[in-house]
């Protein structure tokens, strides 16, 4: 074509040759990538992070610290224990010293007392004597004033061998949760018996009673005159032995002795003696009494 300028023809740019390494590719990887992924986060955290411990080994030295630690608290718990030990021994003595005082303070004010009741008793017994005249024995046996002896009977009360707990009960009233412990109106019951009975005088576990006499429970404690009397009872009692001890098994508070046996376990034996011996009573109580007119 006239008039038109011509263009070379446009060629085909062809691609570069392959590599030699083409069907080398895993090993050129290889080469290229020398590290795991992995390895290569990690130590670029160590690169930024600078040169840390690893977590193992500060987990191992945090561990010794604690013990250490540990160990530090308890030599010094020790050695305060250590310094602190003469003080409290000291002030353990003082108190086992004031203890044992006051104990023998209270035990000679005990021997006080009991001397000075048998000084009363005796006083109040000689004054029986001379403003009594005739009858003077009669009214010291029936006060208890004196000692006496003779033929009687014995009875020997105890709780049960295994006192059981009960969920009621007429014996419950009196707060008492064993049914298998004697209880002071138990002891009551036996005595008023005996008296009863025919019985001319009565101790309990040596305890002598008169007519002004009282049996009383604390806790568990059975009082007689407010002198707290520990298991097995014994009863003494003055009087025709063999015929006291039937007429006390028949009478009602022989039964219900014999009721407490066989229905709670408490034991109980009753025997007739020969012979009885009886204290007097400790002193005697004189509320009303006071010498005739005309006496010294």
């Amino acid at each position: 074509m006239c008039g038109m300028s011509q263009q070379p023809p446009v060629r085909s740019t062809s691609s570069p040759p392959p590599r030699p390494d083409a069907s080398m590719s895993l090993l050129t990887n290889v080469t290229d990538h020398a590290l795991d992924d992995g390895y290569a986060e990690a130590a670029a955290r160590r690169t930024a992070g600078g040169t840390g411990l690893p977590g193992r080994l500060r987990a191992r030295l945090g561990l010794a610290g604690a013990l250490l630690l540990s160990a530090a608290v308890v030599t010094l718990g020790a050695v305060q224990a250590q310094i602190s030990a003469p003080t409290l021994a000291k002030e353990r003595e003082q108190l086992i010293n004031r203890i044992q005082s006051e104990t023998a303070a209270a035990d000679k004010l005990q021997e006080s007392v009991d001397t000075l009741r048998d000084s009363v008793g005796s006083t109040q017994r000689e004054a029986l004597r001379k403003q009594g005249g005739d009858r003077a024995e009669l009214v010291s046996l029936l006060a208890g004033a004196t000692p006496v002896q003779g033929p009687g009977v014995k009875i020997v009360i105890d709780d049960a061998k295994q006192a059981r707990t009960s969920g009621g009960g007429p014996r419950e009233s009196s707060g008492f949760s064993d049914t298998g412990r004697v209880r002071d109106r138990d002891m009551q019951r036996v005595v008023n018996g005996l008296w009863q009975s025919g019985a001319e005088a009565v101790a309990i576990n040596g305890q002598r009673l008169t007519s002004l006499s009282a049996i009383r429970a604390a806790g568990d404690a059975i009082l007689v005159d407010n002198k707290p009397l520990a298991p097995p009872y014994t009863v003494l009692a003055v009087g025709d032995g063999q015929r006291l001890s039937t007429a006390f098994q028949d009478s009602a508070d022989g039964q219900y002795l014999h009721v407490l046996q066989q229905n709670y376990g408490v034991r109980a034996s009753i025997s007739a003696q020969d012979e009885v011996r009886l204290p007097a009573a400790p002193s005697l109580i004189v509320r009303t009494a006071k010498p005739g007119k005309g006496t010294s």
